[in-house]
């Protein structure tokens, strides 16, 4: 009896001690699917995280409501752009009553700190629409940017979770070298690291520096893989934008946004602009339209169907059937870009 009772003994103990450890995880709160998805890549299995806005959601319209607040009353670790997207998560963190992950405290994580900003308005007039003043707040469609998010999110979970210190830079780091060989493919990536390529990237003079370099014979072009090798095709491809949340992502890959189906940011369009833009896309032979999943299909339909050009519908932010994950994500917005340009996929 006395054998049989004291392997069972332990057995509960292991059960309490993995309990135990289960609720010893960090808790992560994000405002948006994608920093959720950036921090499960960064804090692996010493965090849980979770997104207040859903993969499908519009980030700038999310209501405050009690159960959001909620969600954060237990966070360790919040994590937000901190621009002026979700203008309503300082009510959320009051009615939490979540001191620690207040502005400037310990669990409070700003992600766009570091980022280059673009759109950033000469003026901020609300005339011209939705303006974000401290320039446009959809950092994450930018893989290099993510990378930024990433050592952000980092440093708040070293700041929370100092025992996991080693842990979670070990992660980072193995996420940026992910995120380098996915962008620029393995052979170049190893060559010459994010650290050369990233800063001609942003600049937009990456293909013209691996197009004049060579290396051991051969222009460091054909060692371009990965998403940019993917999308040389669609360098210098004019599309229509819904709304302004692609510029990092259509800067970084080379497509041109010579329109918005918004003829302001936040402004449904008046029929007039609808008609003004169909003209623009028959006279410039514009073949993409290109809109995030949260906003309705009528318009971009009802412009397809008036000129022919294919309609590209994907989710803005990482979470459902199509893109679980960061990754997954950028791979869907290039492959459906491909698609409809008739670049194969």
């Amino acid at each position: 009896m006395i054998r049989n009772t004291v392997p069972l003994a332990g057995v509960i103990l292991l059960a309490f001690a993995a309990a135990g450890h289960a609720a010893e995880k960090v808790k992560v709160v994000t405002t948006l699917p994608s920093y959720a998805a950036i921090a499960r890549e960064v804090g692996g299995e010493r965090i849980e995280a979770r997104s207040i806005s859903r993969p499908d959601e519009d980030a700038h319209f999310v209501k405050p409501k009690p159960s959001l607040a909620l969600m954060l009353k237990d966070a360790d670790l919040f994590v937000t752009t901190g621009l002026d997207l979700e203008l309503w998560a300082p009510t959320l963190v009051d009615k939490s009553g979540n001191r620690r992950i207040r502005d400037g405290q310990p669990g409070f994580v700003a992600a766009a700190q570091g980022v280059h900003m673009r759109d950033v308005p000469a003026n901020a007039s609300r005339a011209a629409g939705d303006i974000h003043i401290y320039g446009n707040p959809h950092i994450h469609t930018s893989p290099i940017n993510a990378k930024v998010i990433a050592a952000n999110i980092e440093a708040g979970l070293e700041r929370v979770d100092p025992d996991g210190a080693a842990f979670y830079r070990d992660r980072l780091a193995a996420f940026r070298a992910r995120i380098d060989e996915a962008l620029y493919g393995k052979e170049l990536a190893d060559l010459l690291g994010g650290e050369v390529l990233d800063p001609l990237a942003e600049q937009g003079r990456l293909i013209e520096f691996l197009q004049r370099e060579r290396y051991d014979g051969h222009p460091l072009i054909d060692s371009l893989g990965g998403w940019l090798g993917r999308a040389l095709p669609l360098r210098g491809k004019k599309i229509i934008a819904y709304h302004k949340n692609w510029i990092y992502f259509t800067d970084l890959f080379g497509l041109q946004v010579v329109d918005y189906v918004e003829a302001k940011p936040g402004i449904p369009p008046s029929s007039r602009h609808v008609h003004e833009l169909i003209r623009e896309i028959e006279t410039g032979g514009i073949r993409v339209l290109l809109s995030a999943t949260y906003f309705a299909p009528d318009k971009p339909r009802a412009i397809a169907e008036r000129t022919g050009c294919r309609v590209v519908r994907v989710p803005l932010e990482p979470g459902g059937q199509e893109a679980p994950d960061y990754f997954a994500l950028i791979d869907l917005w290039i492959t459906r870009l491909l698609e409809a340009f008739g670049e194969g996929g």
